[in-house]
């Protein structure tokens, strides 16, 4: 591209890069809200049923960082249309599943071929503008990383409800056909002649370290929690794994003639370190929040999936809507700047959250998700356009699969820290509050009587009671379950506003060692 106008070519690649963005990240959490559904229809327990999304994260953050390399390897336009093919296919054949192990192979096959579109899309887009507009290229893509967790669970419920859960997955196959269609027709290859990376022989240690290192930290993270951690043996021996397999894959790859993660970038290009941390810093909060929101509104309100999806479109729609003025910023402006703009906002969003409580309105959660949603197109849009204006050809895609890798890494830490602390928290406020509720406390014994008294009158309705006292005192117990849980919510978020401001460490040394002048090498 020699000039500023995209042709046509570029508009369809880029509406193709975007469509399959979409089917990728709206398929991460579609299912979540399908899980209940999928459990009474395959008759599977909740720690079975759980490996259709486990299965899927830990395939798709494996393919992340090798996605550029193998786009070099097998061509692009063959790799992109083959990942395509490959991921709609084994989306219907998950809607076909007959079982439950058979849903766990595809899952996580498909997850395999997911995990190369979001970095190959990010790149595809990155080159269809000169380097002074990759701020540009990075709101269009962010548009549908930001928008497609939001409409995952909003679709997901929607589906299920009206025409069941193999429809989450059978909904892919006309999307992902014209995606591919698109793309055969409109995606060429790298030009590999100037970028450092050619094709070559297969480094099978690399990818095997590559994928014990990152699988098994993915699974410590992903299933920490819910098999209480090092009393597990599994998740133990896979700590131990990752420990060993990282700083190995890390001096392999710096040693081996033609590695499969070229980490040299790190150190040829600063401002990726910088971005990288940035960017699992972003992916902490996006995805911290939309893990323990859903639960408060779930546990406080009695939202459903559905309505808790719902409540998070307001805050979506105004991070696509701000996302291309922060790209055109980022041509006038130092990224830094902007940068530093989003984390004040977001954490602004985080501080309004820690005022949640049980009396909260419907307006009161939407206010701080608006404020979120603004915070977060001040720090996707910059930092993906500082770090990727540095890079051409196939060490573009090498630089983007490296930041959506960060970005999941950080928000399976983020998940995992918080459902941690949200079990400590949990037992340590429920131990301070039951102190101050007891019968040789007057503020309880009038609560329970007034409680008693007001149902007295239709216990006869009630089945299982035997008195209204009982009564009473089953009410007030889940009255202080309540306030524990919001009490340890806040704390939370108190926690999360310490983490997020930590990224203003990294944020100082995020400098682009070359203006971004000449177009990119695209075709």
């Amino acid at each position: 591209m020699n000039d500023h106008k995209l042709s046509t070519q570029s508009k369809i690649i880029i509406l193709t890069a975007v469509l399959a963005s979409l089917l990728e990240i709206i398929d991460t959490s579609i299912v979540n809200v399908a899980i209940p559904t999928m459990m009474g229809n395959l008759g599977a327990t909740l720690e079975n049923i759980s490996w259709v999304v486990t299965g899927y994260i830990i395939a798709n953050a494996i393919v992340l960082p090798i996605a550029g390399w193998m786009g070099v390897q097998i061509g692009r336009r063959k790799y992109y249309v083959g990942c395509i093919l490959l991921f709609t296919g084994t989306s219907v054949l998950c809607g076909l599943a007959p079982n439950l192990p058979v849903l766990i192979v595809f899952r996580i096959i498909q997850g395999f071929a997911g995990g190369a579109l979001l970095p190959t899309s990010q790149a595809l887009i990155q080159e269809q503008f000169p380097r002074e507009k990759a701020g540009v290229a990075s709101a269009i893509y962010g548009m549908s990383v930001m928008i497609g967790p939001t409409l995952g669970p909003t679709l997901g419920g929607y589906l299920t409800d009206n025409f069941g859960w193999r429809s989450i997955f059978n909904i892919n196959l006309p999307l992902g056909l014209f995606a591919a269609f698109m793309a055969y027709l409109n995606v060429t290859d790298i030009q590999t002649g100037n970028t450092g990376l050619r094709k070559s022989k297969v480094d099978l240690i690399g990818l095997g370290l590559l994928s014990v290192s990152i699988g098994c930290l993915q699974y410590v993270l992903e299933r920490g929690q819910a098999d209480e951690w090092f009393d597990s043996k599994v998740i133990l021996t896979c700590s131990i794994l990752a420990a060993l397999a990282i700083p190995a894959f890390i001096y392999w790859e710096l040693r081996v003639p033609h590695p499969v993660v070229d980490l040299k970038l790190f150190k040829e290009t600063p401002v990726l370190r910088s971005g990288s941390l940035l960017m699992m810093g972003v992916g902490c909060v996006l995805y911290g929040l939309v893990f323990i929101l859903p639960i408060f509104v779930s546990v406080m309100f009695g939202y459903t999936a559905t309505q808790t999806g719902i409540l998070f479109i307001p805050g979506a729609l105004i991070t696509a809507m701000c996302m291309p003025f922060v790209g055109a910023q980022t041509r006038k402006r130092d990224p830094r700047l902007l940068i530093f703009v989003g984390i004040l906002i977001t954490e602004c969003s985080i501080m309004m959250m820690t005022q949640f409580n049980a009396l909260s309105s419907e307006g009161d959660l939407l206010v701080p998700l608006l404020v979120r949603g603004l915070g977060l197109a001040f720090l996707f849009v910059p930092i993906n356009g500082a770090v990727l204006s540095q890079f051409s050809g196939a060490a573009l895609g090498q630089a983007a699969g490296i930041l959506n890798l960060s970005r999941q890494v950080g928000g399976s830490i983020g998940i995992a820290v918080l459902s941690v602390l949200l079990d400590r928290r949990n037992a340590e406020n429920y131990l301070r509050l039951v102190e101050h509720v007891s019968l040789l406390e007057r503020n309880t014994v009038e609560a329970i009587r007034g409680s008693a008294h007001a149902m007295s009158n239709s216990m006869e309705s009630f089945v299982g009671l035997t008195n209204a006292t009982q009564a009473a005192l089953k009410a007030l117990s889940f009255r202080v379950q309540k306030q524990v849980f919001a009490l340890s919510v806040q704390q939370l978020l108190f926690t999360l506003v310490i983490i997020f401001g930590l990224a203003l460490i990294p944020l100082v040394f995020l400098k682009g060692d070359k203006k971004p002048t000449g177009p990119i090498d695209a075709h």
